[in-house]
């Protein structure tokens, strides 16, 4: 499978993503500028962390216009992979790819900090391969990630099995009273309906090298990379 990492001003983590997938799992990778229409061939497509545009207007709202973005549409719409992390989870929902919307936290601060993750359901191709009874621990950094949407959505999204993870403890237990941000229902991912793109807020990519002692995250890419 051949990645592609899309750049746009703001971006902090697509570097952390390059690492990841062409250091750390020995994966080919295309660097991707957003003034750029042309995918090179890649075959999943990463819109990744930071403060797109400086977050000026709303997390993702900017970046959905630049040029890439009508290819990474494209892509998506013909079937490719798309994953947004953080930031790149608020452009999808801006660019209309995926439910929802990423609000504000309901402590309306910037949060950074080790959560606990649980995976919804072994439907998607991220998930696939990982345990249902096991937790991963998994580093947020946002001040916009409370997901939100309207009733009728919700329900499709539940109906459809379209939810990726949840925040939970470090039992694997969905409360509400470790919900980091105020997401509906704990969701901290979703995937369309097809399944090929998929969003999240929590960052893999900073929990999958073996230097920071955290490696929970590998097993997300590994799902990837072994059902792709």
């Amino acid at each position: 499978m051949k990645f592609g990492v899309v750049t746009f001003p703001g971006s902090n983590c697509d570097q952390d993503m390059i690492y990841i997938l062409e250091d750390v799992l020995k994966q080919k990778v295309e660097r991707l500028w957003h003034k750029d229409t042309d995918l090179k061939g890649a075959d999943f497509i990463v819109l990744p962390g930071g403060f797109s545009y400086g977050d000026y207007l709303r997390s993702g709202a900017i970046a959905k216009l630049s040029p890439i973005m009508s290819s990474v549409i494209d892509h998506a719409n013909k079937g490719g992979y798309v994953m947004g992390i953080c930031n790149g989870f608020q452009v999808l929902t801006e660019s209309g790819l995926l439910d929802g919307a990423l609000l504000h936290n309901d402590s309306q601060k910037f949060i950074c900090k080790n959560i606990e993750l649980k995976p919804a359901n072994n439907s998607s191709i991220i998930t696939k391969d990982l345990s249902l009874d096991t937790t991963y621990t998994i580093p947020i950094a946002h001040g916009e990630g409370r997901f939100f949407a309207a009733d009728d959505t919700i329900k499709k999204i539940q109906d459809k099995d379209q939810i990726l993870f949840q925040y939970c403890d470090d039992n694997g237990n969905v409360d509400e009273s470790i919900n980091p941000n105020g997401s509906i229902l704990n969701i901290a991912g979703i995937r369309n309906e097809k399944g090929n793109v998929l969003g999240m807020m929590p960052h893999p990519e900073r929990a999958a090298d073996a230097t920071l002692e955290n490696v929970d995250g590998t097993a997300l890419f590994n799902s990837i990379l072994n059902n792709g």
